[in-house]
């Protein structure tokens, strides 16, 4: 039987991460845009959940389905919406950085694969 993570495409698990961060940035961006929607519930990304998901061949869908939580706020609105402004704040700084950390890995990958191919 082969190994799951061999199997990761052209980027491998870096691509795949990429793809993670950009739809946790998308999922924390409209907690952001709701946080004065009354009984909005702010979600997240557990994103090793979801990586360990598809490294073992979980679609995207599939991994972040899996991975999704609903945030439970330390101080719950009268209104029942769960946004919490500055934890929203965090974990859209953390991502980003972890976004861009990713997109420096692939842009090394794809320079390798360039010099490759030109012989160099």
């Amino acid at each position: 039987m082969s190994d799951p993570a061999s199997n990761t495409g052209l980027f491998g698990v870096h691509g795949m991460a990429l793809e993670l961060r950009s739809q946790r940035m998308g999922l924390i961006a409209s907690n952001i845009a709701n946080a004065a929607t009354p009984n909005y519930k702010a979600r997240d990304i557990d994103f090793n959940t979801a990586l360990n998901a598809r490294i073992k061949g979980a679609s995207q869908d599939q991994a972040t389905a899996a991975a999704v939580q609903y945030r439970v706020p330390v101080m719950p609105s009268l209104d029942g919406n769960t946004v919490e402004m500055g934890n929203e704040q965090v974990a859209f700084s953390q991502n980003a950085v972890g976004y861009a950390s990713t997109l420096a890995f692939l842009s090394d990958d794809v320079g390798e694969v360039k010099r490759a191919i030109k012989g160099e």
